[in-house]
């Protein structure tokens, strides 16, 4: 069923630009921060002074995490067509799943559903294992025992007085999942992000949005980067020599 003909976040005219109601030539510009005017796009308000500030921080976690997957992807797919500097970008963005970005949105709906159904973190963790899958936010293949991105982030929330329900549930989760696989495993950044920005007020939705937008800033990095150093085809070249062709 189609909705309502409308949107509520800008509209072109000649003489202006007018986003969430407000003029932004005359009144934005020079007067917000880009991460103030992101939030302001996504929820028509600007944020609080804890929303800001957590805004940036997760931002600035996520964003560069070295040559992974999206990263290679991008300055390949750069090397391949130089003149797509664009096209480049999405290749990377096309990766942010539950492997490497996504992750965040599922460790949201998760501690969501456990939050509204008052859900015991024992029985939930005992329940996936079961099922043979794995608790989103837990576990990094480089991170061990702890992913720093993380604790800073849960350092800083419960410094800041902006631990609430999620928070807390992601730590029973931490002790349920140990408990429950038998070792401690990595309470990773994913986790962290979710937890602290749905005790901020936003909806998964939103979750999902940070780690895209952080990591197309760090993807516009190395594709700088990619045209004065080059390194796209040397990456092409090693997972050639990296993997053997047999045939049949």
């Amino acid at each position: 069923m189609l909705g309502e003909r409308r949107t509520h976040i800008s509209q072109a005219y000649p003489d202006r630009v007018e986003v969430r109601g407000r003029d932004l030539a005359g009144d934005l510009m020079g007067s917000l921060t880009f991460t103030e005017y992101f939030h302001l796009l996504l929820t028509g308000r600007e944020p609080t002074e804890d929303q800001r500030f957590f805004l940036d921080l997760l931002l600035v976690s996520i964003a560069e995490h070295g040559l992974m997957p999206s990263n290679i992807a991008a300055r390949m797919t750069l090397a391949a067509d130089p003149a797509s500097l664009h096209g480049a970008v999405a290749a990377g963005i096309l990766g942010a799943g539950p492997v490497i970005l996504g992750a965040a949105e599922d460790c949201a709906l998760l501690l969501v559903a456990m939050h509204a159904e008052g859900r015991d973190p024992v029985q939930v963790a005992r329940e996936i294992h079961a099922a043979g899958g794995k608790v989103p936010g837990f576990g990094h293949p480089l991170h061990r025992p702890v992913d720093p991105r993380a604790e800073r982030i849960l350092e800083l929330a419960d410094a800041r007085g902006v631990s609430g329900p999620h928070v807390a549930l992601a730590r029973a989760l931490q002790e349920a999942v140990a408990e429950t696989w038998g070792k401690p495993l990595t309470l990773n950044v994913s986790l962290a992000i979710a937890a602290v920005m749905l005790d901020l007020g936003y909806s998964p939705a939103v979750v999902k949005a940070v780690p895209i937008l952080a990591r197309t800033a760090s993807l516009l990095a190395h594709l700088a980067e990619e045209q004065e150093q080059p390194v796209g085809f040397l990456l092409a070249a090693k997972a050639e020599e990296a993997v053997e062709y047999r045939d049949g």
